[in-house]
C-alpha cells in the first residue's frame, strides 16, 4: 500500500537533544613514526628470516659449506629497507587518508615488497656474492608483508579506540543540507572510527538551514560560516553545494582556509553513491564514469536471504528453550496473550504483522497517542521513555531484546531480515518526509546500524540517515559487523527502554 506523506507542518518533531562539544583533544604528531617503524620492521624481517633459514632450517636443510654469518646480509638489508621507503613514499602509503580501505594499504605493501625483492635479486646476479640464500629472500618478503600488515591492523584498532574516546577527532561543518550533504552526514554518523564529529550544517535555504537533523544542529545560512568556524573551533569544512554555484563554492573555500580549517568539496555527480562511480585518471585529469548499478541487486538479496535462514537453523535448539521459558514467565505474571502482533510497513510500503513477545499490558496501543502528547516524544520515534504500559517482565524482555526474538518468524516468512532498517508503523510513515521513505527500499531487519549506534536513544532523523547508509553500502561483511556489535549493546543494555 502506498502511503502519501502528510503536509509538512504536521511532522515537525519536538526539539532534539543537542550534541555538546567535548574539549578538543588531538593526537600527537607522528608523521615520521610510521616510515621509521616500517624501516625497522624491514630490518627485523631480515633477522627473523636469517634465523628461520640458518638456525631453524625451515623447508630445506643448510649444508655446512653453505652456512654464513649475518654480516654479509646487512648491506642487502639496508638497501631493501631503503627501497621499501622509496616505494611506499611514492605510492602514497604514508599519506593520512581517512577511510582508506585496509586492502588498499596491504596492496601497496605487497607491491613494494615485490619490487624490492626483484631489485635485490638483480643485485645478487650483478655482484655474485659468495653466500646468498634466495630462499631466505622469500622468507624476508613473507615476513615483511606479515609484519607491516599487522602494524596497519593494530594502528587502525588503536585509532578507532582513541577516536571513540574523542581523541584525534575533527570537528566538521557541512555546507549544504541537500541530498549530498545528508549523504556525507550519514557516513560520518555510521563510521565513527573515521574520527569526524559533525557539529552542524549551514544551507543557502534559511528555512532548511535552521532545522536540526537529529542531534546535528542547523546553524543557519552560508553567511554564518566565518563566525561559526571561530565559535565551534571547526577543523574541517565539507562543501556539498551544487556545481552550478561554482563561484560561491570558491568564495566559501577561501573563507574556510583563511579561518584555518581544512576544506573538502564533494562533487554532486547526479547525487550518486560513490559505488556507482568509477574514477579514472587521464594524466592528472579526473574522469568519472557512471555505471548506474544499484548496490543491493538480486544476487545480494539471495545471499542475504540464505544467511538469514542458515543462522536461524543453527540457533534453533537454543531458540526453542528461550521461547518456552519466556512464554511461561509472561503467562505467570499477567493474563493476556503471550505474543503481541502489530501492523508494520515493510519493503516498498508493503504492510505485514510483526510478532513480538508481549511486554506491555493488554490493549496498550489505546494509550499510545495520549502518552506521546504528554511526554513530548517525537511521534515518529518507536519507543517512549518510562512507558507506564510496560510490565515488570516486559522491562527485562525489552532491555535484553528477548521480546524481539519472535520476529525470527517474520524472517522465515520473508517479511523481515536479521539485519536491516527498523520496520515502522503505518502511523509513523504518515509523518515521513520524502527523503525518509528511502529507508523503505529494502527488507526491514531485527537489528541494524541504528541498533548498534544507540538503539532507542538515536533520534529519528539520525536513524533514517543510518538506514540509508546501510542500504547504499550493504555487504556481507557489514551485516556480520552489525551482528557482532549487536551482542554487547544488548548485554550492556545501551539505549534500551
Amino acid at each position: 500500500m502506498r502511503v502519501e506523506p502528510a503536509v509538512k507542518e504536521h511532522h515537525t518533531p519536538p526539539s532534539s537533544p543537542q550534541i555538546s562539544l567535548p574539549p578538543k583533544r588531538t593526537l600527537p604528531d607522528s608523521k615520521g613514526l610510521l616510515p621509521t617503524l616500517d624501516i625497522g620492521l624491514a630490518l627485523l624481517a631480515f633477522v627473523i628470516s636469517y634465523i628461520a633459514r640458518y638456525e631453524l632450517t625451515i623447508f630445506r636443510p643448510v649444508l655446512e659449506i653453505n652456512r654464513a654469518d649475518f654480516g654479509p646480509y646487512i648491506p642487502y638489508a639496508l638497501v631493501y629497507a631503503g627501497l621499501l621507503y622509496i616505494s611506499y613514499h611514492g605510492g602514497g602509503l604514508y599519506k593520512n587518508i581517512r577511510g582508506r580501505a585496509l586492502m588498499e594499504e596491504i596492496y601497496i605493501i605487497i607491491n613494494g615488497v615485490t619490487s624490492a625483492t626483484v631489485l635485490l635479486l638483480a643485485l645478487y646476479f650483478a655482484f655474485q656474492p659468495l653466500v646468498f640464500s634466495r630462499l631466505m629472500l622469500i622468507y624476508v618478503a613473507a615476513v615483511t608483508i606479515t609484519l607491516l600488515g599487522l602494524t596497519r591492523i593494530i594502528r587502525r584498532i588503536a585509532l578507532a579506540y582513541l577516536r571513540n574516546k574523542g581523541i584525534g577527532v575533527q570537528r566538521v561543518l557541512i555546507v549544504g543540507a541537500g541530498d549530498v550533504g545528508q549523504a556525507v552526514l550519514r557516513v560520518m554518523m555510521a563510521r565513527k572510527e573515521l574520527g569526524y564529529h559533525p557539529i552542524g550544517f549551514v544551507d543557502e535555504d534559511p528555512e532548511r538551514g535552521n532545522v536540526d537533523l537529529g542531534r546535528v544542529k542547523g546553524l543557519g545560512n552560508l553567511d554564518n560560516l566565518k563566525s561559526l568556524m571561530r565559535k565551534h573551533q571547526v577543523d574541517l569544512v565539507v562543501v556539498t553545494l551544487p556545481w552550478s554555484q561554482h563561484d560561491r563554492i570558491l568564495n566559501l573555500v577561501q573563507i574556510a582556509r583563511k579561518g584555518g580549517a581544512e576544506v573538502r568539496v564533494v562533487p554532486d555527480v547526479f547525487q550518486l553513491n560513490m559505488r556507482q562511480v568509477q574514477v579514472e585518471n587521464l594524466d592528472g585529469i579526473p574522469l568519472l564514469g557512471v555505471n548506474g548499478e544499484a548496490v543491493f541487486q538480486g544476487t545480494s538479496r539471495v545471499i542475504k536471504r540464505a544467511i538469514d535462514l542458515i543462522l536461524i537453523i543453527l540457533a534453533l535448539p537454543f531458540l526453542v528453550i528461550i521461547f518456552a521459558i519466556t512464554a511461561l514467565v509472561i503467562r505467570l505474571e499477567s493474563p493476556g496473550p503471550i505474543f503481541y502482533t502489530q501492523r508494520r510497513v515493510g519493503e516498498n510500503g508493503r504492510e505485514f504483522d510483526l510478532i513480538k513477545f508481549r511486554s506491555m499490558i493488554p490493549d496498550a496501543d489505546k494509550y499510545r497517542q495520549q502518552l506521546v502528547e504528554e511526554s513530548g516524544e517525537d511521534p515518529r520515534h518507536p519507543k517512549i521513555k518510562n512507558d507506564p504500559r510496560v510490565t515488570r517482565v516486559g522491562q527485562f524482555l525489552r532491555s535484553s531484546s528477548i521480546d524481539e526474538l519472535p520476529q525470527l518468524i517474520n524472517v522465515l516468512r520473508g517479511q523481515m531480515s536479521i539485519v536491516g532498517p527498523r520496520p515502522p508503523t503505518p502511523d509513523e510513515v504518515q509523518l515521513y518526509e520524502p527523503w525518509h521513505r528511502q529507508r523503505l527500499q529494502i527488507t526491514p531487519g531485527i537489528t541494524g546500524l541504528w541498533q548498534v549506534s544507540g538503539r532507542s536513544d538515536v533520534p529519528f532523523d539520525e536513524m533514517c540517515l543510518l538506514d540509508i547508509y546501510y542500504i547504499e553500502n550493504w555487504s556481507v561483511s557489514l551485516d556480520a559487523q552489525i551482528m557482532v556489535m549487536t551482542l554487547p549493546r544488548v548485554l550492556l543494555r545501551h539505549g534500551a527502554y
